[in-house]
């Protein structure tokens, strides 16, 4: 402890960016994507380069290491180590410059491989190397790894596009790396630098072991393991030493500027999906296809494809694709200067398929979304893989051997009899087009049998990859999973080259040690060990089907999903880009605080209440997340928990009884209205509730929408057709307009409308972690709207986070028939309106509308149920342009935006697109959103109004 404190001292005195050497963050960081657990020493969020050359000195001093890491992406544990982390991905982000004339582009390492594209597709280019992490990678983590992707046959690894780095060495001296000539490279050795001196004893290595890197290093394309001395056999070629970087897993030096080529964007792209009985088959096909001018051929198998149908967003975007129930399908991808190309090449293909009768569906896809789905399924696939509950888990230790692509179908049948022999499964997906498929046997690491059994596979494994001649990793790194193999397949001679260029650029060692060369035993350092503890929680709600409260928890394996920074999940990420306001940052900090407690906090702790407070429960990741963590699940029961011991906040309370409070208020509308619009009032309520007093409250209305329906709706005992109204709190009390217009619709599709008689979903208590006193009100409601489910009366609901309360959390407080019968029986307004109308069951007549109409979705409605349905209902309006709003959250979540601690966040979340956005449209568009929290978001962010999209509806009526 009085190191770490005399260590940020000395850095606290020069660093411009941010420090963090609490327990809590050293836990968020001791984990990455892989299977590997090593807690940090602090981390180091540098804002420019004399940051990272303060971080060099301040280890050399202490003899400390230093670990770059950018996304937290690895799949190898390169990223975890007890070191000074270098967190690049916050500050150090930009894209510096971009020549299109001669197609380079200098960015700095924590650049996100997806803005970095987003930011070149208008000029007409990308960068090449596509990982399925593209979402949240970052460049400088692309280079370390050299990562490639799916694309690899057309576009080659992250090395063969890094043209220059920048950077610093161990000793601190900065360094830039460029493509020398033989003359320039004579002139530099000359030099009294360091730099010099690294220089030769390279080139000195490199001539010593010609014949040798001739001979040993694999005939393949996808290698990636050891440093890249193959790249400087070829004397014509010019003398790189960003080629060594490229591929060092930050062993060598901290690069903090890369001069990079950047590709030509494909002008359309062709995809096809091939559908098979048996993986055999899938695999001998691959030989074949490759044959076609290909940019991509990717498998999955039926293990990723069962776990995905368990996935909300899956579900719907394997709809487009998915025919039968196949062991085992290709996706073929192809590049066309034209669309007609592009068709063309696909059309060709599937013809010779069908006449060779290869594989039993042959599916082009022609619509761009529909392509789009299909490649988003690859993508998403290892965190499929990787949602399998219980402790037995694929684990990544052999996952990333590559073969030469025409050996690949006798490799998985040696590979097959090895699982066979350990009585294990694999699931098997990755690029046939290059001979690498990503295993994963299924392992428990919590038990010493397992781990042995681990350990017997890597060696059997190992054995006969190198038999095939091919590559323990051929794209994922070395790291903690497989530098132990690399004098196995390197071989004495050069392995000691290896140990002298990691000596030669880091003489004292403190650049990521243990990755690449002088290894521990791959089996150390596992995050769930033979020692890890499983404690039982009792919890409120069901975690059965997870295997219980941790192990919903386990179920974050890593891949950062959580990271990106579109669509709904982690919107507080998105705004902070902290790594503890990510999904996974939250369930790392929990899982350690349960599963060992930390510095003798418990698992209700203080800090443990600040990790996850900017959690706006969006049921984002419940649905993004390829594993589907449900953190606002977990966070309701955590706060019940945390209440329990610390007691119930006045103002959680008052939030929590909303319902009641409008209520009680009602009768007295005027003077409530009043009040809460005083500037001395809502003064006094910041002082002692916190709430913000920039926040605007809804108007009570006088006259609820209960007392308006028993006035005006239609009671016709003779209509067949019912429907079941939520009538729900902000409805009923302050926007009855909208519950009007959705009597109107109903009422002129045929139905009689029954008016809800219930005090409140639950929503707020729920949410706010009053989870027993929302037990019971579900409880309560369950028995009443199931005395109309039960005989087939639909209940409809307004408010997307009211009905998400009966679908989703009321079938995890009380599992079982009556929940699911409720659960399957409502629906949104709109969803209703849709069914019924595809049913043929009604023929709703609208004026023509000529205007554009702006859609934004409410965060519960993108995750549990999508958006189809108002966009096609919306369709039903002649003359409507509709645009969906690509907007995440609306940063208000509930009373969340009402918090003073929360207030300056939720709107900064609304910044990240929805108020810009909206700020840009014509005046005369209407805007659509179906949440009130999202109303008044947009109200407060960009003074414009928005609509129900009953309000729409029955507007448009004739």
């Amino acid at each position: 402890m009085e190191l770490t404190n005399t260590i940020q001292e000395e850095l606290e005195a020069s660093f411009e960016g941010e420090l963090r050497f609490d327990e809590f963050s050293k836990k968020i960081y001791s984990t990455d994507a892989s299977m590997y657990e090593i807690e940090p020493i602090g981390i180091l969020l540098p804002k420019t380069n004399r940051d990272v050359q303060n971080c060099i000195e301040v280890a050399k001093i202490h003899n400390l290491s230093i670990l770059p890491r950018g996304g937290g992406t690895s799949l190898a544990g390169q990223t975890v180590g007890k070191s000074l982390i270098l967190d690049f991905s916050k500050y150090m982000n930009q894209i510096l410059d971009i020549n299109t004339e001669e197609s380079w582009a200098i960015i700095q390492p924590g650049v996100v491989q997806d803005h970095f594209n987003d930011y070149l597709s208008p000029f007409g280019f990308t960068f090449g190397p596509n990982t399925s992490t593209s979402s949240r990678a970052t460049l400088g983590g692309m280079i370390g790894n050299n990562s490639s992707g799916s694309r690899s046959i057309v576009y080659g690894k992250t090395i063969d596009h890094v043209i220059e780095l920048k950077g610093y060495y161990a000793n601190g001296d900065p360094f830039f790396f460029e493509p020398l000539n033989e003359e320039k490279l004579e002139n530099l050795i000359k030099e009294n630098s360091y730099n010099a001196v690294v220089h030769k004893k390279i080139k000195e290595i490199v001539d010593l072991n010609r014949q040798e890197i001739i001979d040993r290093y694999p005939k393949i394309m996808r290698r990636v393991s050891g440093y890249n001395l193959d790249e400087f056999v070829d004397n014509t070629k010019p003398f790189n030493l960003s080629k060594l970087l490229v591929g060092s897993e930050g062993t060598l030096a901290v690069t903090t500027e890369a001069k990079v080529n950047i590709n030509k964007k494909p002008n359309s792209l062709g995809v096809l999906v091939v559908h098979f009985k048996t993986i055999e088959e899938a695999l001998d096909a691959s030989t074949t296809i490759i044959e076609h001018d290909v940019a991509a051929i990717e498998i999955i198998d039926k293990a990723i494809i069962e776990l995905a149908k368990e996935n909300l967003e899956a579900q719907r975007y394997m709809q487009s694709f998915m025919r039968g129930d196949p062991d085992a399908f290709l996706t073929i991808e192809f590049f066309g200067e034209t669309k007609d190309e592009a068709n063309s090449k696909v059309e060709n293909l599937a013809a010779e398929l069908e006449h060779k009768k290869i594989g039993y569906s042959i599916v082009p896809l022609t619509e761009e979304s529909d392509k789009q789905d299909c490649l988003n399924m690859r993508k998403a696939g290892l965190g499929f893989l990787l949602a399998r509950k219980g402790d037995l888990k694929p684990a990544a230790f052999v996952e990333d051997c590559a073969v030469d692509p025409t050996h690949l179908l006798s490799y998985y049948k040696r590979f097959e009899s090895i699982m066979k022999k350990y009585d294990t499964t694999t699931s098997y997906y990755g690029h046939t087009s290059v001979g690498l498929m990503h295993l994963r046997p299924l392992i428990n690491t919590k038990t010493r049998d397992d781990i042995r059994k681990m350990s017997s596979i890597a060696e059997e494994v190992s054995d006969l990859v190198l038999e095939f001649g091919g590559s323990m990793s051929g794209e994922h790194g070395d790291g903690l999973a497989r530098s132990q193999w690399i004098p196995k397949f390197f071989g004495e001679k050069l392995y000691q080259s290896f140990c002298e260029i990691k000596d030669t650029f880091d003489p004292q060692n403190i650049m990521n040690p243990g990755k690449i060369v002088r290894a521990p035993n791959f089996t150390s350092n596992l995050r769930y060990g033979d020692k890890y503890v499983t404690p039982e929680i009792e919890t409120i709600m069901d975690f059965s089907s997870d295997g219980g409260f941790l192990r919903a928890i386990e179920m974050c394996n890593g891949v950062g999903a959580c990271r990106k920074r579109d669509g709904t999940m982690c919107p507080s990420y998105q705004a902070t880009l902290e790594e503890e306001h990510s999904t996974r940052g939250r369930a790392n900090a929990l899982r350690k605080a349960i599963s060992e407690g930390i510095n003798n906090e418990d698992f209700t702790s203080k800090r443990l209440h600040d990790v996850l407070d900017l959690c706006l429960q969006c049921k984002g990741c419940k649905a993004e997340c390829p594993s589907s963590v449900d953190m606002a699940k977990i966070k309701a029961e955590f706060l019940q928990k945390y209440y329990d011991k610390n007691g119930l906040p006045f103002r959680t309370k008052l939030m929590g009884h909303i319902a009641s409070i409008n209520k009680l208020s009602s009768p007295f509308s005027t003077i409530v209205n009043w009040t809460l619009s005083n500037t001395l009032f809502r003064k006094l309520m910041e002082r002692f509730l916190q709430i913000d007093k920039r926040r605007n409250f809804p108007k009570l209305q006088r006259e609820t929408f209960e007392k308006w329906f028993e006035m005006n709706s239609q009671k016709n005992q003779s209509i067949d057709k019912k429907v079941l109204l939520l009538n729900d709190t902000f409805t009923n009390y302050n926007y009855p307009e909208i519950g009007k217009a959705a009597v109107r619709v109903l009422e002129k599709c045929g139905y009689e409308v029954i008016l809800s008689k219930m005090r409140c979903c639950g929503r707020p208590l729920i949410s706010h972690g009053m989870l027993e006193e929302g037990k019971q009100l579900a409880l309560e409601n369950l028995e009443y709207l199931h005395s109309y489910t039960k005989d087939n009366i639909p209940v409809v609901g307004l408010e997307p986070s009211c009905l998400s309360t009966l679908t989703d959390e009321y079938k995890d407080l009380f599992p079982g028939d009556i929940s699911n019968s409720v659960a399957s029986n409502s629906y949104m307004f709109e969803e209703f309106i849709e069914q019924i109308h595809e049913n043929g069951n009604i023929e709703l007549k609208f004026e023509e509308v000529n205007k554009d109409v702006h859609f934004h979705a409410h965060c519960h409605q993108k995750s549990l149920s999508g958006t189809s349905s108002t966009l096609n209902v919306l369709k039903m309006i002649p003359g409507l342009k509709i645009h969906t709003i690509p907007s995440g959250c609306c940063g208000m979540a509930g009373s969340f935006g009402y918090e003073k601690e929360h207030y300056d966040i939720s709107m900064s979340i609304g910044e990240l697109v929805l108020f810009p956005y909206l700020k840009k449209i014509d005046k005369n568009s209407i805007i659509v959103a179906n949440g009130v929290s999202c109303r008044q978001q947009i109200s407060k962010g960009t003074n414009k109004t928005s609509k129900h999209i009953a309000e729409v509806l029955a507007e448009a009526m004739n």
